[in-house]
């Protein structure tokens, strides 16, 4: 039996005698695509940092890729999972053109130092292509619009060709014409052969298009449900998740949430 992309098993994590998560057992399946959805300070951060090893949790087991986190080379494991932050885009260089900012991803390095060969610079224009990206590949960084800029972001993780692909609250910033272009163009990748099993962060359920095929909702450090979107993203849900009446509705295939008076 294939082995689950993520799992973990009561995980709980503290620091200074606060508990910040608590109980959390998710599993992610091959093929599947999740968004984690919760409000500010729910956990989403550091829920996040103990699935790429970046924090330990105080009690539970986490198995990423097949691998028990204690007993396995974290380092290895970190190339094989792609986090892409929005924080992220003013620490690259501006003036380096957007090939090269995808290529120093293959040393995931903040910046270029080094001339990168014709394979690797095929694979970075491949990357870009993934996202429909390939026509700003020669644009410099630093005049890219956000949108592009979050594709670049994207592309900068795919080239190492990871199989779990983080994509934390990607469409901050956007607007909502640019919006809707991002969340179109990566709905194309997930659609390619080569997609990553991907986890969208988000409190935005506008963002959750039809590709992803479970939820789970994080509050307060803890699971507060999780399963198929149309059992998670609705009104009662939504309402205890923000601590706020709300509805959510339909539009075709796009969830919208109001807040009630």
């Amino acid at each position: 039996m294939t082995q689950p992309v993520v799992e973990l098993e009561d995980v709980c994590f503290c620091r200074k005698k606060r508990t910040i998560l608590s109980d959390i057992s998710w599993k992610i399946q091959r093929g599947q695509h999740w968004a984690l959805l919760g409000g500010n300070g729910s956990g989403k951060t550091t829920l996040l940092k103990i699935l790429t090893g970046y924090e330990w949790p105080t009690f539970g087991t986490v198995r990423v890729l097949g691998e028990r986190f204690g007993i396995c080379d974290i380092g290895r494991l970190r190339k094989l999972i792609g986090w892409v932050s929005s924080a992220m885009n003013q620490r690259l260089p501006m003036q380096d053109q957007a090939v090269e900012v995808v290529a120093s991803g293959l040393d995931a390095s903040i910046g270029l130092y080094r001339k990168i060969s014709d394979n690797e610079h095929a694979r970075s224009l491949a990357a870009l292509k993934q996202l429909q990206a390939e026509s700003i590949a020669e644009q410099d960084y630093g005049t890219l619009s956000q949108g592009e800029m979050q594709k670049v972001l994207i592309a900068r993780a795919l080239v190492c060709e990871p199989k779990l692909l983080i994509l934390d609250e990607p469409c901050i910033g956007l607007d909502p014409g640019a919006r809707q272009r991002f969340l179109k163009d990566l709905w194309s990748l997930v659609r390619s052969d080569i997609s990553p099993t991907i986890i969208l962060v988000t409190h935005h359920i506008e963002e959750i298009d039809p590709w992803i095929q479970n939820v789970l909702l994080l509050k307060n450090g803890k699971v507060l449900a999780q399963g198929a979107p149309d059992d998670t993203i609705a009104s009662a849900q939504m309402s205890g998740l923000f601590d706020y009446p709300c509805s959510v509705f339909r539009n075709g295939t796009e969830f919208l949430l109001r807040m009630d008076i």
